[in-house]
């Protein structure tokens, strides 16, 4: 089966590049250390995958892993985020259990951890439970406080009350890479709080920022970048020209407002600190971002883009409708949909399930839901699974896309009626659940013991790493189990802002 999926960028071109430009900043001049803040993910950047087709996910990791003896990690988290059980959405976990999950990855690739740094901290169980944890585990932990006088009072930030207040991290290596599960965790802070203490102990030190998006090189409103906007709603990131980097050099950058709004501050306090005029002259000079010059197919990137701006907009619609994001964040993300002139219908997979979806509702009792979960295969052919008595709609569609993939009939079962019905009976009669419908790991689970005595079975498995970026859609909100199993084959999904029933525990 012919893939219809086309790739737009180097990674290794741009592992190249962001290497060579993260050497310069850490070889140029009298610097003994280099602080390095991480924007965006470090490893699985899947929405970097997405918009910028060929682009590694775990790119970033790769490239540190190149620089492993120079280099060593400080994580930061911001109390908040754990006290709220902020959640990573590719992965659906929690901020804090991200940060383990992190230092296992950076492990995975040599690299050494410093510490993790709970910023902003507030003394509150959970927040003190979760740092118990970390030093039980023999992870060195540290306590930041809000700076006080920020942002305005320079003075007081660059004093003892200010970052002094904070205790020093101790570090040894060239290259200090702070990074975070997410926005917000407090990496600039840590940054600047220890340029102060370097500075006291006569240790010359820069900082630099590396930047994924806003890609500053293309135009502002490429789709590449309109997609980081609608990938940010909830922050209320907006992108802007950098008004800074357009005065002093005459050329037109691209970065984000927080970014803008916080340079006038970030550029006093190095000075502050340093006592020296600061080396940047605006906001795209303290980034290390060459991403725009690894893209090898523009057209190719707007559209995966497109595609992530409608996908982000469904994402809000459900986050809505669970109520974890407010309105003003998904009227943003429709704004961006209506700039872009998109609709929804644009990602071709939606219509299928809808349509197919009707069609059955139409011959069901009125009092059924008929759940369906389209699913475009490499080829740019649609199959579609239902929700029935046996299965939910995800695991149908599983199965109906491996049997098409190895050339199957649809009639064909790769599962014996008997082993899910011994399934549904363990549910319900050992382990009293109330639904003794399976959901999609359930079914994975039983076609994997099916192979093991069934030819069939065994071959349509082998084709389940094939679905691997294929797009998806279901007429209803998925259960956290059914989501979290579809991410994990690699298939993107979106959801209809609908719930299965109207159950609310049970749902």
């Amino acid at each position: 089966m012919e893939s219809l999926q086309k790739t737009g960028f180097s990674a290794e071109k741009y592992l190249e590049e962001q290497t060579k430009y993260i050497r310069e900043r850490i070889n140029t001049g009298e610097a003994e250390r280099l602080y390095l803040e991480f924007g965006g993910k470090l490893v699985h950047d899947k929405h970097a995958a997405r918009v910028l087709p060929g682009f590694d996910e775990n790119a970033k990791i790769k490239l540190l892993h190149r620089m492993k003896d120079q280099a060593e990690i400080i994580i930061c988290i911001y109390a908040g985020d754990i006290t709220t059980s902020k959640t990573r959405q590719d992965f659906g976990i929690t901020y804090d259990l991200e940060v383990l999950r992190l230092i296992d990855m950076f492990r995975k690739y040599e690299l050494t951890i410093n510490s993790v740094v709970v910023t902003r901290y507030q003394d509150n169980p959970s927040v003190n439970k979760f740092i118990k944890k970390l030093e039980r585990r023999g992870i060195r932990t540290y306590k930041h406080y809000f700076t006080k006088g920020y942002p305005t009072d320079v003075d007081t930030i660059v004093s003892d009350e200010g970052y002094g207040a904070n205790p020093y991290i101790e570090v040894s290596k060239p290259l200090v890479v702070v990074t975070g599960p997410g926005g917000g965790s407090g990496k600039l802070a840590t940054c600047l709080s220890q340029l102060y203490h370097e500075n006291k102990r006569n240790t010359k030190v820069r900082y630099a920022k590396f930047e994924t998006f806003p890609i500053w090189s293309i135009p502002l409103k490429h789709p590449v970048n309109v997609a980081y906007e609608a990938a940010t709603a909830d922050l209320k990131d907006v992108n802007m020209i950098d008004s800074f980097h357009l005065e002093a050099y005459g050329e037109k950058a691209v970065n984000y407002n927080r970014d803008l709004d916080v340079f006038p501050v970030i550029k006093r306090i190095i000075e502050k600190i340093t006592g020296e005029e600061s080396e940047y002259k605006s906001p795209t000079d303290m980034g290390v971002n060459r991403a725009g010059f690894a893209i090898t197919d523009d057209e190719v990137c707007c559209e995966a883009s497109r595609q992530e701006i409608i996908r982000r907009y469904m994402i809000a619609q459900c986050d809505y409708k669970k109520g974890s994001i407010d309105e003003e964040s998904l009227k943003r993300s429709k704004l961006l949909m209506d700039e872009m002139g998109l609709k929804v219908e644009d990602r071709e997979v939606i219509v299928p399930a809808r349509e197919y979806a009707q069609k059955k509702q139409d011959s069901c009792d009125k009092y059924m839901n008929v759940v369906v979960v389209a699913i475009q295969l490499p080829d740019g052919s649609f199959i579609t699974g239902r929700s029935s008595r046996r299965m939910g709609a995800a695991g149908a569609a599983i199965l109906n896309g491996i049997k098409a993939l190895a050339g199957m009939d649809d009639s064909v079962l790769l599962i014996e009626p008997e082993v899910l019905e011994s399934i549904q009976k363990l549910k319900t009669d050992v382990l009293g659940q109330e639904k003794a419908r399976l959901s999609a790991d359930e079914i994975l689970n039983a076609l994997v013991v099916s192979a093991t005595r069934n030819s069939v079975a065994k071959k349509a498995a082998e084709y389940l790493k094939e679905l691997k970026g294929c797009k998806a859609h279901c007429t209803a909100i998925l259960s956290d189990s059914d989501e979290q199993t579809v991410k994990s084959l690699g298939i993107d999904i979106t959801c209809d802002p609908e719930y299965a029933t109207n159950n609310l525990y049970f749902a």
